[in-house]
């Protein structure tokens, strides 16, 4: 949740969107605020109404007078206090529709295409032949089953099926034993979650048509409400382990890595790249949450952009790194990279993981303090995710970068060891 003190910061953004729902919020907070000035000063003069009351004859006129001038002011102190109670509501739930102030550093721009390049690594694959893209090869090899996919659950789900499931299986085991080898403890985490943990890291409300909703029956093991979804990325689960918690300073930073499976409706992605494996329903990811003090966190995101670099790195993957500049910044972060793998079968860089300060916002929602040692005051930590990588984009990227003129995938050397010494697919 935004902090109410950077109103003027998140209007950076510069979406239409943004400046309305500003612009609400402050009207809202204004008559909140002079409402309860006004309940004040009510309680104040009930309050002296009370001891004036006291020094008076019960049998007197004067004390008739006082005692129905309070019975008045209370009435209108109950009706205040109720409508005090809905502009606090309709605040609180303006504020959660606010997105996050955007990092001083973040570029101003209106979309994707004014996203500054910080650097790239490698060299495009050079072909003697016209490369194709990741699904022709996956059809011909018969490893991605996209007509399975589709007689089994619909549109955008696919079944690996032989090498390519090998392979899947190989880049969650690889990256889990990466991210692990420096200093990130791994978990395994439900795929279920409660509407309050995406409350709690910002998917909702504002990405509720991108959920899908479980139905399930009411008893007494089951949500009352039937309030769960399924998870649309594991950063949900792990921000929210620590939800109404207070933790020590000394405990900090703290750093997961979890692999999950994520399930998202795509109800935005008209218009956009859905070929293959690029925008599926269901889809693998290894995903990277850090909880840390303000102090330490800009270091720990570039820290958290190098741990998943280092994986495309090690797969001799070519890439570059964006910096998201305002007005391309995702709902909850106030400063993000973006990996974007080189596709030659699509002559294109597509995204395959995004890098993520959230500050205080997240911490703010899901009510996560810490205690920076005893007997202090708490304060907000801040919060950083990033994938450490989108799975199968990866898959398509080693296909695409790692095809041959015969139409077989030759195998990164670091996934030969998970794949039982396999060298290519074929």
């Amino acid at each position: 949740m935004l902090d109410p003190a950077r109103m003027d910061d998140v209007l950076r953004r510069g979406a239409p969107d943004v400046v309305t729902l500003v612009a609400t919020w402050r009207s809202l907070d204004e008559r909140r605020r002079k409402l309860q000035g006004e309940l004040d000063s009510l309680r104040q003069a009930r309050n002296a109404a009370n001891e004036t009351m006291a020094k008076l004859d019960k049998k007197s006129p004067e004390f008739a007078a006082a005692r129905d001038g309070m019975k008045a002011q209370s009435t209108k102190i109950k009706d205040g206090e109720l409508e005090l109670g809905k502009l606090e509501a309709a605040c609180e739930q303006n504020l959660l529709m606010i997105p996050n102030a955007p990092h001083a550093s973040v570029p101003a721009g209106r979309g994707e295409a004014d996203n500054p390049v910080l650097h790239t690594w490698g060299e495009r694959p050079v072909f003697d032949f016209a490369p194709k893209p990741h699904d022709e090869l996956g059809r011909a090899l018969g490893v991605l089953d996209f007509e399975g996919g589709v007689r089994i659950a619909g549109a955008r789900f696919t079944v690996l099926r032989r090498g390519a499931s090998r392979m899947n299986r190989a880049l969650i085991n690889y990256m889990l034993d990466l991210h692990t080898q420096h200093g990130y403890e791994e978990a395994w985490p439900p795929a279920i979650v409660r509407r309050a943990s995406l409350a709690g890291t910002g998917q909702l409300p504002k990405l509720a048509d991108d959920m899908f909703k479980l139905e399930i029956p009411v008893g007494p093991d089951h949500v009352a409400d039937n309030d769960l979804f399924l998870s649309p990325t594991a950063e949900v689960q792990m921000t929210n382990l620590h939800m109404d918690q207070i933790l020590d300073g000394d405990s900090l930073p703290r750093r997961y890595c979890a692999y999950a499976p994520c399930f998202r409706a795509e109800a935005g992605a008209a218009g956009k790249d859905t070929r293959g494996l690029i925008r599926q329903h269901q889809f693998d990811k290894v995903e990277l949450v850090k909880v840390t003090t303000p102090e330490a966190s800009y270091g720990e995101l570039e820290a958290l952009r190098q741990d998943a670099e280092r994986v495309l790195q090690g797969l001799g993957l070519h890439y570059r790194v964006v910096t998201l500049c305002t007005g391309d910044l995702g709902f909850g972060a106030a400063k993000t990279y973006d990996l974007e793998v080189w596709l030659p079968g699509q002559d294109a860089y597509r995204e395959i993981s995004s890098c993520s300060n959230c500050e205080d916002f997240q911490a703010r929602r899901a009510k996560i303090r810490y205690r920076p040692s005893p007997g202090e005051k708490t304060r907000l930590p801040h919060t950083l995710n990033g994938s450490g990588l989108a799975v199968g984009r990866t898959l398509v990227a080693i296909f695409e970068q790692y095809q041959q003129a015969d139409g077989s995938i030759a195998i990164p050397p670091v996934l030969r060891p998970y794949m039982g010494g396999l060298d290519r697919l074929g």
